[in-house]
């Protein structure tokens, strides 16, 4: 049976847990146990590319798929050890002003962090901008459920998760080609010597006329008085 090696993609069954707890998962087995009406997801990443946790991320090479395996991961190459400097005060107005009401516990999301409310006293809110899990030695349990050969596959797994967004793309025998408005394309070019890396075939962009946005048309009803 092939070892799994660096940079190759492959598809993950998973379960991660802190001090016994699942904080994530996509074992149907385990996720019905947690949320009966819940949909596993397919998982896939591409091993040593940085799309997991280092710890994971060095687990995933040299295993052989469909074997069951568990690995202990410390806090430094999972989410890191907990650091005072992400503990800050900030000003109460500051969420009051944009209509939130900060309680103790609260997780919210701030200048496209999540943060939790600690506590909140007078005007001052302490929040920990800390990762939930920081601090915490991890366990994992997974199994690998196949490698994917499929460039589209491999090509949307690159793209959700170094661009965070799914472009619209075609697979030929060219590579692989993304349709999108120009002042996308520095973007793409960024990832261009990565993404060939990883995928194993060339990118190109091709830019397009963004879409005409469509007119709303607004009905208005009248009422006459009785």
């Amino acid at each position: 049976m092939e070892l799994t090696k660096k940079d190759e993609f492959i598809e993950v069954v998973f379960t991660g847990k802190a001090n016994g707890t699942v904080f994530d998962t996509n074992n149907p087995v385990v996720l019905k146990e947690i949320d009966p009406k819940a949909t596993p997801r397919k998982w896939i990443v591409a091993v040593g590319a940085g799309m997991v946790i280092s710890g994971l991320d060095k687990a995933l090479e040299g295993k052989e798929p469909h074997k069951d395996y568990i690995v202990s991961i410390s806090a430094n190459e999972g989410f890191g050890p907990r650091q005072k400097s992400l503990i800050r005060t900030i000003p109460l107005r500051s969420f009051t002003e944009q209509k939130v009401f900060p309680q103790a516990g609260m997780t919210l999301s701030l200048d496209g962090a999540m943060v939790r409310i600690s506590a909140v006293s007078g005007s001052r809110v302490i929040a920990d901008f800390n990762h939930p899990l920081a601090g915490k030695d991890l366990s994992y349990e997974f199994t690998i459920t196949r490698k994917v050969d499929d460039v589209k596959e491999r090509t949307e797994a690159f793209f959700s998760f170094f661009l965070r967004f799914m472009p619209e793309f075609d697979v030929n025998e060219a590579g692989v080609v993304i349709r999108a408005q120009k002042e996308l394309e520095p973007l793409m070019t960024a990832f261009k010597e990565r993404f060939e890396q990883l995928v194993g075939k060339t990118l190109h962009f091709q830019a397009v006329e963004p879409k005409p946005k469509k007119e709303q048309k607004f009905e208005v009803e009248t009422q006459q008085s009785l």
